[in-house]
């Protein structure tokens, strides 16, 4: 076989090609940081980054539901904090009139003014909204848990669930019937009765005293069943963050170029292209003899 002069050049500039393309190809790697640039750099590594692109994805809506989950039960907490304070004071009320049976007229509908002014407190309470939902309404569409009348206005059976993990949903209402009690035996319909009692009948305040330290407890037991979900929630959040950070790590170990081993690479590229440039030039500089073949 004859190894012509042209067939050096070809075999030659292919070679040179191939190291301007590996030269090339670790520049860019440098320039943007990233050691996949294309699919075609690294189909497996490009697979890779994909399914941990879309976990990343996961990772933050569970943080934005972690955000949500975390306000609403600290707006409830809150919420059932405040109403236990003024249903303290109705109890204080009520007690007064209780232990007043010969005061006068006049003084028990003061009382009873007061407790009416103070359920209407509870009420508004109970009607506080979250994003313009009702934190105590359950599944609604509507924008109050109770009417002005005290009736719930909520729909029951369904919880209001947020998902924080990919395993994990934490739920963040409390709907009114679990916080306040029945309707007609609620906290609203018990503080009514005391209102009316104080005027009409103050021998009946033994036993709304009695019906209001059942309100009272059941909703302590709301304020003790939110906690345990808000802590659940702060541990959900924390494991969401180590999460968020080991991703990034797995992301970066994919995509990401090792600096200094790609510098020297880019080095050696270098200098070995060179170093094939003139050799290549030695090898096929043209000759008088080459023009008068």
């Amino acid at each position: 076989m004859r190894i012509t002069q042209k067939a050096v050049a070809l075999t030659s500039l292919q070679g040179l090609n191939r190291n301007l393309d590996a030269f090339g190809k670790l520049q860019q790697q440098l320039t943007s940081g990233k050691l996949i640039n294309a699919p075609s750099d690294s189909p497996t590594g490009t697979n890779k980054a994909m399914q941990t692109r879309s976990e990343q994805a996961a990772v933050e809506q569970f943080g934005r539901n972690i955000s949500d989950a975390d306000s609403w039960l600290s707006i409830t907490d809150s919420t059932l904090q405040n109403m236990l304070e003024v249903t303290r004071r109705v109890r204080d009320l009520t007690v007064q009139g209780a232990s007043t049976g010969n005061s006068s007229e006049a003084s028990r509908r003061a009382l009873a003014t007061e407790v009416a002014s103070l359920r209407e407190s509870l009420l508004g309470l109970a009607n506080t909204t979250v994003q313009g939902r009702p934190i105590f309404g359950g599944v609604t569409t509507g924008t109050t848990a109770y009417s002005d009348a005290g009736t719930f206005q909520g729909i029951g059976g369904a919880d209001v669930l947020r998902r924080v993990s990919f395993t994990e949903e934490v739920r963040v209402d409390l709907t009114g019937p679990e916080a306040f009690g029945p309707a007609g035996a609620d906290l609203f319909a018990v503080v009514a009765r005391i209102a009316d009692d104080l005027v009409t009948d103050p021998a009946s305040l033994d036993q709304g005293l009695v019906d209001l330290d059942a309100a009272m407890k059941r909703m302590l037991g709301g304020v003790a069943d939110v906690g345990a979900r808000a802590a659940r929630v702060e541990r959900e959040q924390q494991i969401n963050t180590d999460l968020a950070l080991s991703l990034e790590t797995r992301l970066g170990e994919v995509e990401n170029v090792d600096l200094p081993n790609t510098i020297m690479r880019l080095q050696m590229q270098q200098v070995g292209y060179q170093a094939a440039l003139q050799a290549t030039a030695k090898a096929i500089s043209p000759t008088l003899m080459d023009y008068l073949r």
